[in-house]
């Protein structure tokens, strides 16, 4: 191996604040970045789209809730489940950001496992109920979150690299990253070819949205592309990553393309179907 100067060395504080006796991390500042970006970006394509004020406002707190909600229980369940659905304590500590300590009192740490996956599927329960709710076409709120999420998804990726957690595997490229806080390898930063990837995937589909306009929205296009570049990407840069939790080494794929596939299936059904709905809306208008 090359001489362990040649790398990055990698030992953030993963504490950005302290506000008393609460810590405030890096990982969720840039959760909460990256949702107020897309928040503010919906915000302006509701204008543009001319879907009413009045409709824009509920629509955050159903997106945030479901986000959160689906992202903390996704990495319970599918990372997790031999601690967090073995004790009583250790399913309250899947909704609350606290940690049952040894000596019995509670700790507040923050949400220190969110899964994107576990996001998305929680991502589209909100969408069904908001679209429910308020009447708003569920193809047209699919199309606008495809637009905004890789913004999004890039500033969840540089939260986990603050945190140093989802390590690549050892390897001898240049830009290599020795995460101190695991060992005194260098690896892969795939969190950061991820947050890379997603930001190019966010400018890709804002440019074909504003080369095709407001009026485009609506056919399930921009959800397909999101979905198919997104989750095509995160399945094979799944290649350069240490496995998350033991059980991955029997399978004969990680979790994270488990996942995904499914999600890359409805990506492209999404896009090949979406001419279809194109020419109903317009035949509509």
């Amino acid at each position: 191996m090359a001489n362990l100067l040649n790398y990055i060395v990698w030992d953030p504080d993963p504490i950005l604040a302290h506000l008393g006796p609460i810590s405030i991390r890096y990982y969720a500042t840039c959760w909460m970045v990256g949702l107020l970006l897309g928040y503010l970006m919906m915000h302006r394509l509701y204008k543009e789209q001319k879907l009413g004020e009045d409709k824009f406002e509920p629509l955050f707190i159903y997106l945030f809730v479901g986000i959160l909600a689906g992202a903390r229980l996704g990495h319970c369940i599918f990372y997790q489940p031999e601690y967090f659905l073995t004790q009583w304590d250790h399913v309250v500590e899947m909704f609350i950001p606290m940690h049952h300590m040894a000596d019995g009192s509670w700790k507040f740490t923050g949400y220190e496992g969110l899964a994107s996956h576990g996001g998305v599927l929680g991502l589209f329960i909100a969408i069904w109920l908001y679209c429910r709710k308020t009447k708003v076409g569920g193809w047209t709120l699919l199309d606008n979150m495809g637009i905004i999420s890789g913004i999004t998804a890039c500033f969840i990726r540089l939260g986990n690299l603050m945190n140093s957690e989802i390590i690549g595997k050892v390897t001898d490229v240049p830009w290599a990253f020795i995460f101190v806080k695991e060992d005194q390898y260098p690896r892969h930063p795939g969190q950061l070819y991820e947050a890379i990837a997603y930001l190019v995937i966010f400018l890709l589909i804002l440019f074909i949205y504003k080369k095709k306009g407001p009026k485009s929205v609506g056919s399930g296009l921009y959800f397909g592309l999101c979905l198919t570049l997104i989750f095509t990407f995160r399945f094979f840069v799944e290649y350069t990553k240490e496995i998350q939790v033991a059980f991955e080494a029997g399978l004969p794929m990680d979790m994270g393309q488990i996942l995904s596939l499914p999600l890359i299936i409805a990506g492209v059904w999404s896009i090949a179907s979406s001419p279809k709905r194109a020419a109903k809306k317009e035949n509509k208008a």
